[in-house]
């Protein structure tokens, strides 16, 4: 199929006056070479805002058709690799801005979320109240625990939950953030918690996968279920 799309997108490249009007009654030549044309598009479109399509068909037809190309291939490789440094730099002043505004969101938050009723705030930041007691064992950094929780960003969405999908989870207190870390050591087993955890004891300046941006002030629901040694 692939070879197929290819030829046809091929004999459309190479004429040079294309120009029709595609709809469901077109030949399936036409159809399928605009199909193609669409989904790369598509596919391409951020990086294709900033590219003369003109251009960029052009060099498409004559690089398909066997002709020589208007550019050497040092001449190709400086454009490309300019652009690429060009977008690296436009992409880390959009994450530095990013960073830098969900850091003063996480700042105001936490300080008013500090002036109500039933929230302690500790010295390294980590802000916690007690939604349930518990009279069980209190873990140390090196215990194995088992607990249920949700995560929450500040504006409430929540980006993962064990409780949601019914499977609490075991680990090592130390193998996780340090806003946890520190956070179960203040619990006993049968506790429940909620933590309001700063981005420098969550997951800093990097952030984690497509959920959680650079300087995310972090919410968890936390219930010690059990502490072994």
């Amino acid at each position: 199929m692939k070879k197929m799309v290819l030829c046809f997108s091929l004999a459309v490249l190479m004429t040079p006056a294309f120009a029709v009007s595609i709809n469901n009654k077109s030949s399936q030549q036409d159809q399928l070479g605009y199909s193609y044309g669409y989904v790369m598009g598509r596919t391409n479109a951020e990086t294709l805002k900033e590219v003369n399509l003109d251009a960029f068909i052009q060099g498409l037809r004559q690089a398909a058709s066997g002709q020589a190309s208007s550019l050497t291939d040092e001449e190709m490789a400086k454009a490309l690799t300019q652009y690429k440094k060009q977008n690296e730099s436009k992409q880390l002043q959009q994450f530095k801005q990013l960073a830098d505004q969900n850091l003063k969101a996480g700042e105001a938050f936490l300080a008013d979320n500090a002036k109500k009723a039933g929230v302690t705030t500790r010295p390294s930041g980590l802000q916690y109240q007690i939604l349930k007691s518990g009279t069980g064992k209190t873990p140390t950094a090196s215990s194995k625990v088992k607990v249920d929780y949700e995560g929450r960003l500040i504006d409430g969405t929540v980006f993962d939950s064990s409780i949601a999908r019914n499977q609490p989870v075991e680990f090592q207190a130390s193998q996780v953030i340090p806003g946890w870390t520190e956070g179960l050591q203040l619990m006993k087993e049968g506790s429940k918690y909620r933590f309001f955890i700063p981005a420098k004891l969550a997951y800093g300046e990097i952030g984690s996968g497509d959920s959680i941006e650079p300087n995310s002030t972090l919410i968890f629901d936390v219930e010690l279920l059990k502490v072994s040694p």
